[in-house]
């Protein structure tokens, strides 16, 4: 099956920036996260309401412990509200059991962390593939999805590396790649550049804003960086749980 990213390669630029509509991949109201130290709470976030268009690339600033990471495990499915709605991908989070999150993460949203989290003895063909082992594909699907979003991350040449053999920003690419191998619908990224020098950030963000303008992607980014934050179309800032 042909995807977003088989499609988009195929379609000049012009006519995929047209492609857009707007509607809302995120939608958060009133949405509240509070943990608990012994019997004490602690108010993370604080009646956050967000809209996040979809194909749009939104950077979150703010502080240390502000809850940006917190926000963007609400909405990547990996944290539960406390109280609020939150829809992604016009699902509602709010009233999903585990299994339903779990098939909405692996379906749904694509993730790119600070630390690559990639497997030492696996190549990058099949640190990719990894994500697609929860599928019903077959090898040979599998192996063409990830050599297609290694080609994306301009990465063909290295599918045989291992991470050892590959520079911060070349695992950071392979880690992008995994992120977009099953077309998700939005792609959130916690400090992507926040391990690499000026050169490879500025790689990854260029990257990031290929993905976000030629595959239409929708892209949540959080930084501490105002280098980086510059490359999203639209930028928010969060202080202490609540947005500004």
């Amino acid at each position: 099956m042909e995807t977003s990213m088989d499609k988009a390669e195929k379609v000049p630029t012009q006519e995929k920036a047209k492609s857009t509509n707007g509607q809302p991949m995120v939608e958060l109201k009133d949405v509240t996260k509070v943990f608990y130290r012994g019997k004490e709470p602690l108010r993370v976030l604080d009646g956050i309401n967000l809209a996040v268009a979809e194909g749009s690339f939104e950077a979150l600033m703010g502080p240390s412990g502000s809850g940006k990471s917190t926000l963007l495990n609400l909405i990547a499915g990996l944290d539960r509200v406390s109280s609020g709605t939150a829809r992604v991908a016009k699902r509602d989070l709010t009233s999903m059991g585990d299994s339903d999150l779990a098939k909405f993460r692996a379906q749904t949203v694509g993730f790119i962390f600070q630390a690559y989290n990639l497997m030492p003895v696996l190549t990058a063909r099949e640190n990719v593939e990894l994500p697609l082992l929860l599928t019903n594909l077959s090898s040979a699907e599998r192996k063409k999805r990830a050599l297609t979003a290694l080609r994306v991350v301009g990465l063909e040449d290295r599918t045989d590396h291992y991470p050892r053999q590959l520079s911060g920003g070349q695992e950071q690419r392979v880690a992008i790649a995994r992120a977009i191998v099953n077309d998700p619908a939005i792609i959130v990224a916690d400090e992507p550049t926040g391990d690499l020098d000026r050169k490879s950030a500025d790689d990854i963000l260029l990257l990031l804003e290929k993905l976000n303008r030629d595959f239409k992607k929708t892209i949540l980014m959080v930084t501490h960086d105002p280098a980086a934050a510059e490359r999203a179309t639209i930028q928010l800032r969060l202080d202490k749980g609540v947005l500004i």
